[in-house]
């Protein structure tokens, strides 16, 4: 469950990336990144465990999924934190100094 909701959360931020490409003042870009690595992360955690119990990794127990559901939404929420920090911190679009400066003007 992980990677099902780290991918899907990569593949949706590339869309909205690719969509918003030239002009992209958000810098979903980074987003995507973040969770493509989060993603092959996943990937390569699910081959190993694949690897280690065989046939089992496709008999998971209901609260064993739930329990990976519950992580792959936080590293999602934590990706967009992440993000929303970096995009504070650069001010691609002016509006925090514009808001900071006009609060000193005052």
């Amino acid at each position: 469950m992980t990677l099902l909701t780290t991918v899907f959360a990569a593949v949706i931020c590339t869309i909205i990336w690719y969509k918003h490409a030239p002009e992209s003042k958000m810098m979903t870009g980074v987003l995507s990144l973040m969770f493509w690595g989060a993603s092959l992360m996943w990937l390569v955690d699910a081959v190993a465990e694949y690897i280690e119990v065989g046939a089992e990794f496709f008999e998971p127990a209901p609260l064993s999924m739930l329990n990976d559901l519950y992580l792959g939404l936080s590293v999602v929420a934590l990706g967009l934190i992440i993000w929303l920090i970096i995009l504070l911190i650069k001010d691609p679009g002016g509006k925090v100094k514009a808001v900071l400066f006009r609060k000193n003007a005052e």
